[in-house]
């Protein structure tokens, strides 16, 4: 599947499909049974070009099988998961400090649109080999200038101003799960994420995650023709974006 954005954009890395499916892709990347791993390095994986697989026993954390829509982990956490996200418990992992108090990570835990997916797998691949099958989010890697025009975008055939939204989250669940979940309001948003402080060190530092359920991703490459992409003021920009 071919991406005119990503062309217009010269992003420096491939759109990345999101699929749920009951097929195991061969030679996926797949973290082992029971073994910690960051869904994040699966994604900036595929965005280079390799494919990776989830499963419920193969998630990588427990952040992951809620952002995968693999199911809420959250209750089996040791020592209690809102406790790790803020002030830590005495004789378990010390907290991260992402949220200042116990009760205000519980908040977080309870906003979020925890789901389960009923297919057994989540596949991340480029998006140019998702040929035969319809993602349900599409992920683009975006620096300052491109994440600038992703958001100009989203908004440019709609009303209002508000057609994007940045939550806090862990990396997967702003570029799967709140994605996914926004494809089935009525107005669905683009996801700004990746600016969960763990999964920073697997992303280039240049850049965040710009995510979109698939049928916001048809309407964006829609109106990339006529836009303000065919206009000089994104031809000073561009300009200045490095060729992969």
């Amino acid at each position: 599947m071919r991406s005119e954005i990503a062309e217009r954009l010269k992003l420096r890395y491939a759109p990345v499909a999101i699929l749920f499916t009951n097929e195991k892709p061969e030679k996926a990347l797949e973290f082992a049974e029971g073994r910690w791993g960051c869904a994040a390095a699966m994604l900036t994986a595929a965005a280079k070009g390799r494919q990776a697989v989830f499963s419920r026993s193969t998630f990588g954390c427990p952040g992951g099988s809620v952002g995968l829509g693999l199911g809420n982990m959250y209750p089996n956490f040791p020592g209690g998961f809102e406790y790790f996200l803020s002030i830590g418990k005495e004789g378990y992992r010390e907290g991260e400090a992402y949220k200042k108090t116990p009760e205000l990570a519980e908040s977080f835990v309870e906003a979020l649109p925890i789901q389960e997916i009923p297919e057994q797998y989540v596949v991340f691949k480029p998006l140019a080999e998702a040929t035969a099958e319809e993602p349900r989010v599409v992920v683009f890697y975006a620096n300052p200038d491109q994440l600038s025009a992703l958001v100009v975008l989203a908004n440019y055939g709609r009303p209002g101003n508000d057609n994007v939204m940045i939550p806090f989250g862990a990396g997967c669940q702003s570029t799967c799960l709140i994605p996914w979940n926004e494809a089935s309001q009525e107005r669905p948003r683009a996801v700004v994420g990746m600016t969960d402080i763990s999964a920073r060190p697997v992303i280039d530092a240049d850049l965040l995650s710009f995510s979109v359920p698939f049928c916001m991703f048809k309407e964006m490459e829609a109106n990339v023709a006529g836009s303000f992409l065919d206009k000089h003021a994104w031809e000073k920009v561009v300009k200045r974006i490095p060729a992969k």
